[in-house]
């Protein structure tokens, strides 16, 4: 007749120590932990406002956002800009059909951000557009350039901020009233500034505005990609 053995003592202890040991690192009971949530965005609005820049033509009302902690203060960077837009003789109210006022509270047609490259891309990102921590975006509403590509610049522009400047907002705010990119017109022409001049001007010359000294529109061949796009 077969007798069933009894563990020994000490047997027993190491198979309980042994388990024990599993269930310290393996919790088969607990759900996988949800991942962690974004941080969320934090951003200053620049104070005060400006007078309308235009003479005539449907009136624009925009805000100018900094993202908190960047080395350059909301009020810095909305003065860029301002300058920027306040352009009547090249900019986008040269034709007579725009003006650009800031203001600090809404109602607002658009917002221009100076983001880090992780808020950059997850704010264009929700308009389908990759930045890849490099570019600018604009799309809807929204305006948003990299401080990335804002101090370090394009070969194109290295050694002219103000000019880059003036082409980084120019090209995304175009976005934002509806044009598109196009190519280069011909060789020795102004590269238009809704040319991707980030990736090269393929025979054109340097551009950051929209109008020529004369009030022409500084245009080329349209590229078959329609808005909304990104990168100046």
């Amino acid at each position: 007749m077969l007798r069933h053995l009894k563990p020994k003592p000490a047997l027993a202890v190491l198979l309980a120590l042994a388990v024990a040991a599993a269930l310290a690192v393996w919790h088969p009971w607990r759900r996988p932990a949800a991942p962690a949530a974004s941080a969320p965005m934090a951003f200053t609005t620049a104070g005060g406002g400006t007078e309308p820049a235009g003479t005539g033509g449907k009136a624009y009302r925009y805000k100018v956002r900094a993202e908190d902690g960047l080395a350059e203060r909301p009020e810095q960077f909305a003065a860029e800009v301002d300058a920027v837009l306040a352009d009547v003789r090249r900019g986008w109210s040269a034709d007579g059909t725009r003006t650009f006022q800031r203001v600090s509270a809404d109602p607002v047609d658009f917002t221009v951000y100076l983001a880090t490259p992780a808020s950059t891309d997850r704010i264009c990102g929700q308009y389908g557009l990759d930045t890849g921590g490099e570019v600018n975006c604009g799309a809807g509403h929204q305006v948003v350039i990299n401080v990335k590509r804002w101090t370090d610049l394009t070969e194109s522009y290295r050694g002219r901020p103000q000019e880059y400047h003036a082409l980084a907002v120019n090209h995304e705010v175009g976005h934002v009233l509806g044009f598109g990119h196009v190519d280069c017109p011909g060789p020795g022409l102004p590269a238009p500034v809704m040319q991707q001049q980030i990736f090269g001007l393929h025979g054109c010359l340097p551009n950051a505005w929209p109008f020529s000294d004369t009030g022409a529109l500084l245009t080329g061949p349209p590229v078959p990609t329609p808005p909304p796009t990104q990168q100046p």
